[in-house]
């Protein structure tokens, strides 16, 4: 099982900002967790990059038990 580490309004959908999830490669990591966390999810998800271990990955990346998938939607604001 991954860690899936939720930031933002993924973690908002989700309703927490970490689980464990099933999964030998992100995309089937991140399909779990759709159906996990429901549509709410499923609507941030399109928006959000991914990142293994702090690498950015896609759907094909292999995941193993101690690796870290975040999932880090946009982020707007600054100063000006």
């Amino acid at each position: 099982m991954a860690h899936l580490r939720l930031f933002a309004s993924a973690r908002e959908a989700a309703g927490t900002s970490a689980d464990r999830v099933d999964g030998s490669t992100v995309g089937e990591v991140l399909d779990a967790a759709c159906e996990r966390f429901g549509d709410g999810f499923v609507r941030v998800l399109p928006s959000c990059r991914v990142w293994v271990n702090g690498e950015s990955a896609d759907r094909a990346t292999a995941v193993g038990a101690e690796d870290e998938v975040a999932v880090l939607p946009p982020v707007s604001g600054g100063a000006r």
